[in-house]
């Protein structure tokens, strides 16, 4: 898809003058409250929430407030390019891609399957969550050959690892995402309070319970652990909703058992809390596909991780899901940027939420920029053709800034165009 911000204008008035106005707000604050209103509490505070009291949620959002644009006049600037050639030389519409979010379904019925009809028609680059509602196989075949990458939690069986390794590689996906910040859950007060993680009902282990090597561990597993996990089987809700979101015929599932087997097993395997730079290597060493760390957020470590040969850095914070308090991940984008050679590929992921965002990382040295929570928000408004929208908005409102900013096409954008202003 080649975006145009007037003809993006174009669409929302000229249907508006009819009566008919777009499927979601432009304004990313409402977005979130219509999807809040259409969601149920628990869902949509598991898709909202941040660890602790929030803070590091506000900083990644007062790290953009921080920074203010100087536009340059008489540029000529009326033919804008938002095309970007990624380290992958993958060629996309636009700097940015769809984040790997879990359970989707919490947002809407089809979930990543949603998504994926979005990125087709879009040409921006889906990245496979490893907790998705829908496995990436599926997904695969929704894509039509559309650019896709994999992001993986490193598990406690390399075994398994392996298997999904293999299977992305199977599936056409051009790079693997391995996140390094979820080792373990982080202290997010809504689902405490909610008493709510979707996984113990089955949902976002698509990836798990389609995998040979997982359904093989499942089986495997010894009646004396199983006594010893701490889950309990507490209603007939719970059941239900185990076997809704694992594949088979419903009375087979009900007489296996095999939906309980698969929650715990996923919890007994998921997250390997001892990861380290040992593993990482490893991983190096199972794949000819480029190798992206996401949650980067040291200079040290990103020092680190280029010397072991990691092909590219998504600095990310997580969308401050993981530890409060935490440093934005645009002032640690900066800090990276000023250590590593210029020439390494950084994305940015956490607290984008508009199309001059997008400008101001790309302005700090962003090759790109993953869209998270609003997408989703979009997502439950309107399925892909919600998404749709999202992203036409976003581009729309980065090339009406490119343009009164004297910006031609994105490698134009430098930091001469903004200036650090903290607080004002």
């Amino acid at each position: 898809m080649k975006f145009n911000a007037r003809k993006r204008h174009r669409e929302i008035f000229t249907k508006g003058s009819v009566g008919i106005k777009s499927v979601i707000p432009t304004d990313h604050f409402a977005l979130e409250q219509a999807a809040k209103k259409m969601l149920g509490k628990s869902e949509f505070d598991y898709i909202a929430t941040g660890a602790g009291i929030e803070q590091g949620m506000s900083n990644n959002r007062a790290a953009f407030l921080d920074y203010k644009l100087i536009p340059k006049m008489a540029n000529g600037c009326s033919d804008i390019s938002l095309n970007t050639t990624l380290f992958t030389r993958e060629q996309i519409p636009a700097p940015f891609l769809f984040a790997p979010i879990g359970v989707l379904k919490l947002a809407h019925p089809q979930g990543d399957l949603e998504l994926a009809k979005a990125a087709r028609a879009s040409g921006i680059p889906m990245i496979f969550s490893n907790q998705a509602s829908y496995p990436m196989e599926q997904c695969t075949q929704v894509l039509e050959g559309s650019p896709h990458w994999f992001q993986l939690y490193f598990s406690r069986s390399n075994e398994l690892v392996e298997s999904f390794i293999h299977r992305a590689e199977q599936s056409q996906c051009s790079a693997i995402v391995l996140t390094l910040d979820t080792t373990i859950l982080g202290w997010r007060t809504r689902d405490l309070d909610n008493a709510y993680l979707p996984f113990i009902y089955g949902q976002g282990i698509a990836q798990y319970s389609s995998d040979p090597v997982f359904l093989r561990l499942m089986q495997e597993q010894k009646k004396a652990s199983e006594e010893k996990n701490p889950f309990k089987l507490r209603s007939l809700a719970l059941l239900h909703s185990m076997i809704q979101h694992f594949p088979g015929p419903f009375f087979s599932k009900l007489r296996s058992k095999d939906p309980i087997k698969a929650v715990k097993k996923f919890i007994e395997i998921y997250s390997r809390p001892n990861l380290n730079w040992e593993d990482i290597l490893w991983l190096r060493n199972q794949t000819k596909l480029p190798l992206i760390l996401k949650g980067i957020q040291d200079p040290h470590d990103a020092q680190r991780a280029i010397d072991m040969g990691i092909n590219a850095i998504i600095v990310s914070n997580h969308g401050g899901r993981q530890v409060d308090y935490n440093r934005a991940s645009l002032h640690s984008l900066i800090e990276i940027r000023k250590k590593i050679d210029s020439k390494f590929p950084l994305l940015l992921d956490s607290g984008i939420r508009t199309g001059t965002d997008v400008f101001i990382a790309r302005a700090l040295g962003a090759q790109a920029v993953l869209l998270g929570r609003p997408y989703t928000y979009a997502l439950a408004l309107g399925g892909a053709e919600g998404v749709l929208e999202y992203v036409k908005n976003i581009a729309a409102e980065l090339e009406i800034t490119m343009s009164l900013c004297g910006c031609q096409n994105i490698n134009d954008i430098t930091q001469d165009y903004i200036q650090y202003i903290a607080g004002k």
